[in-house]
């Protein structure tokens, strides 16, 4: 069966890679994947696979039914939207809508997830069991499974895969991890209420700006003296805003940030923990305040016999030199997480790093691929699942 898959994968990479420029050419942001939901639903239907559409708002599903009536579905979820990001790669397929980027890698996982799907057409009648494709909008607000999994998208299911592209692995690398993969990740809007003054007069008002420093200046203290250190937590306050005037004492500072962790027990002790420290800093100055806590995704918790199957799956392709195991989770966050809530699953990292050029970190503009990552992506991914109905699980 590899032999097989191989040769398609080979077969289908010119096409692949034009695939993945067209996705990175019109980029779409979260919620708004109208346009590339419908390439994707043609690649797939001219693939002979059953689709729907507008799932999850605009994401796409594609079912491919198993040859022997195996009741075990497996389902592949990859994500297609962008980010609000200026490209600045001067690639000739660079981004053609203004201030939107694939710098995320989610162009890759479209194509892979669409690479896959093709290869497994191709080997149907040799599947045992059925594969579900689920292609997903709106991960990078966090949103996009959880409207796909209220739509059903998880009815059946039995396990579950995905990938993330590594910048910092090369091309033709795969790493896997077992259990944690990535963070939680919850949302805080936080708001001081001062009074405002003559900016020449600060005893007679009450600074929002001021004390809004100090709020930010204690969180940041206290994690590296009250938190387990061997349990990290992550608070950033990425938005601020606030004040009248310049020569006007701020009445009101609002705060908004991302709060990331890796423990639940940590996790839910936060708001509380969060709560005590601005409480105090406010009582102290004469502020008042407004917290907002909103639990976000949890973390990426992989099933350990899933990761196996992925790590052995990548070895029988690229060979065992060239498949890690990663020592440490990311603190980044996967809406992945949702699904794991349903069904046991594993995610992956595929390396697409260049070995002769600097490496530019996802979310950043001049963010690019190795795109000879794609066809061993589609070939771990193929094989992986064609193993899938070996497991006695």
């Amino acid at each position: 069966m590899l032999a097989r898959i191989r040769q398609l994968a080979a077969s289908l990479t010119p096409r692949l890679i034009d695939i993945r420029r067209h996705l990175h050419r019109y980029p779409e942001l979260s919620g708004e994947e109208h346009q590339t939901a419908a390439y994707v639903a043609g690649v797939l239907s001219s693939a002979g696979l059953t689709i729907q559409q507008n799932v999850g708002r605009v994401g796409v599903v594609a079912e491919l039914a198993g040859a022997t009536g195996e009741d075990r579905i497996i389902a592949l979820r990859t994500d297609m939207d962008a980010l609000p990001i200026q490209e600045r790669t001067n690639l000739d397929f660079s981004s053609k809508h203004p201030g939107v980027m694939h710098a995320c890698g989610h162009d890759v996982h479209t194509t892979v997830g669409l690479g896959t799907a093709m290869v497994l057409a191709a080997l149907k009648d040799e599947l045992p069991g059925s594969v579900r494709f689920i292609f997903q909008p709106a991960e990078e607000i966090a949103q996009g499974a959880s409207w796909m999994i209220a739509d059903g998208v998880m009815k059946d299911v039995s396990a579950i895969l995905s990938l993330h592209v590594f910048p910092s692995i090369a091309a033709g690398e795969v790493a896997v991890r077992y259990g944690a993969l990535t963070a939680a990740a919850d949302d805080l809007e936080l708001t001081i209420l001062g009074e405002s003054g003559h900016g020449a007069r600060p005893h007679e008002a009450v600074d929002a700006i001021w004390i809004a420093a100090q709020v930010i200046s204690a969180l940041q203290q206290a994690i590296s003296r009250t938190q387990n250190p061997l349990r990290p937590v992550v608070l950033t306050f990425g938005k601020i805003y606030g004040g009248r005037a310049p020569n006007v004492i701020a009445d009101q500072v609002t705060l908004q940030g991302t709060v990331r962790s890796l423990h639940p027990e940590t996790r839910n002790n936060l708001p509380t923990w969060i709560e005590q420290i601005v409480a105090n800093v406010c009582n102290a100055y004469g502020a008042r305040y407004k917290l907002h806590y909103r639990r976000g995704v949890p973390g990426v918790e992989n099933t350990p016999y899933l990761s196996q199957l992925l790590a052995e799956a990548a070895t029988d392709v690229v060979g065992s030199a060239h498949v890690h195991i990663l020592p440490e989770p990311s603190l980044g966050a996967e809406d992945f997480a949702l699904y794991l809530e349903h069904a046991p699953g594993a995610m992956f990292r595929l390396g697409v790093g260049f070995r002769d050029r600097p490496n530019y970190p996802l979310h950043h503009p001049e963010f690019d691929v190795d795109e000879q990552a794609i066809p061993v992506g589609v070939m771990t991914l193929a094989h992986a699942i064609c193993r899938y109905w070996q497991l006695p699980y």
